[in-house]
């Protein structure tokens, strides 16, 4: 017997559908359609339905990134699509495909098991793979963009599935291709699943001060791929805090880059400054520094405040809406600017 072709998931909306539990920083909105999507099959269907045609779109995963501030009268895409495999090998790699639904973690966590590093540096991160390179994630010493080959997506607007190889992303700094363009903020394209260049020359990436003092101090001199991801993970969990104990969407500020003559001419002025030169010749600093230094670590503005442990995160104490994490951002940023004269730069989308 020829074997039967899977069942398209039929496509569910719900009505004014309530976003708190679908966004890590657990604000109140509502939406006015909500459907989630489990297959790329489902995509052309959903292109005919009259909850689709002619509304405001938005994609999201986990909502470990996003700010609600306010209800969304459209239609919110959740991107539900799974499926974790490898894809190809070479003598220098392995290509490993997620769908875009997966927890990024646990897709880190299996890549690790299954003896394919590169990817320990960016252990529990929150969010979906699918929503990792729009942002261009990245923590000690690593980003997304390093280890990316190819992104699966389809586009609303033609009709169509894409592709995107790294070259084409335009990765940047916390940035890419989708944010520049807006193509997957404005709801026009929805990345279905992404895939990974594993490379078999694997060298450990050490050099961030914390990783490498959390190593030492188990005595690890020479550390596995999983032992890195294990030291990222208590660092993490020791600094940050979990999203479904209190409220936050991780690290609220990008780290602000300057050019090396301010960067000097801070330094000279606060000694203590971290500083980490660029290859481009600029310099990052550390946006939670600057944020402590302005006094605000701990500090709360109503129902929402910076962590106590981490200045850089910003978190809900419990019934905050979208009005007042703007109104703490507005504040953190003013003080900043007022005794730096630095910018600094939300990560979020705000909604």
């Amino acid at each position: 017997m020829p074997s039967q072709k899977p069942k398209i998931p039929a496509l569910v909306f719900l009505e004014n559908a309530e976003l708190r539990a679908f966004n890590t920083l657990a604000l109140p909105a509502i939406a006015a359609h909500l459907t989630t999507l489990s297959a790329v099959e489902q995509l052309p269907e959903l292109c005919q339905k009259s909850e689709f045609i002619g509304r405001r779109r938005l994609i999201l995963g986990s909502g470990s990134n996003l700010v609600f501030t306010r209800d969304f009268d459209g239609l919110v895409l959740h991107m539900a699509i799974a499926g974790r495999k490898l894809v190809g090998e070479d003598d220098r790699a392995w290509y490993v495909q997620a769908g875009a639904g997966e927890n990024w973690h646990e897709f880190v966590t299996w890549t690790l098991g299954n003896g394919w590093p590169g990817l320990e540096n960016l252990a529990l991160i929150p969010g979906t793979v699918g929503a990792a390179p729009i942002q261009n994630i990245g923590a000690y010493g690593l980003e997304i963009s390093e280890r990316l080959h190819s992104i699966e997506a389809y586009d609303f607007v033609e009709h169509q599935s894409m592709s995107f190889k790294q070259k084409d992303c335009r990765f940047a700094y916390r940035d890419s291709l989708f944010k520049q363009e807006g193509w997957h903020l404005a709801g026009r394209l929805a990345i279905t699943s992404v895939t990974f260049r594993l490379a078999k020359s694997w060298a450990a990436l050490t050099r961030y001060a914390d990783l490498a003092s959390e190593l030492e101090t188990h005595g690890i001199n020479s550390p596995s791929p999983r032992q890195i991801a294990n030291a990222v993970i208590t660092i993490r969990q020791r600094k940050l805090p979990d999203p479904l104990i209190l409220p936050n969407v991780g690290s609220f500020f990008q780290n602000p880059l300057v050019d090396a003559q301010t960067a000097q001419r801070l330094a000279m002025r606060y000694p203590n400054l971290p500083r980490y030169p660029q290859s481009n010749g600029e310099v990052k600093l550390a946006a939670g520094w600057l944020i402590e230094q302005a006094g605000w670590k701990g500090r709360s503005l109503g129902p929402a405040g910076m962590y106590e442990r981490q200045a850089l995160v910003l978190v809900n104490h419990g019934g905050a809406g979208g009005r007042d994490i703007v109104a703490l951002a507005e504040a953190v940023q003013a003080e900043v600017k007022q005794r730096f004269a630095i910018e600094l730069k939300p990560e979020p989308v705000f909604v």
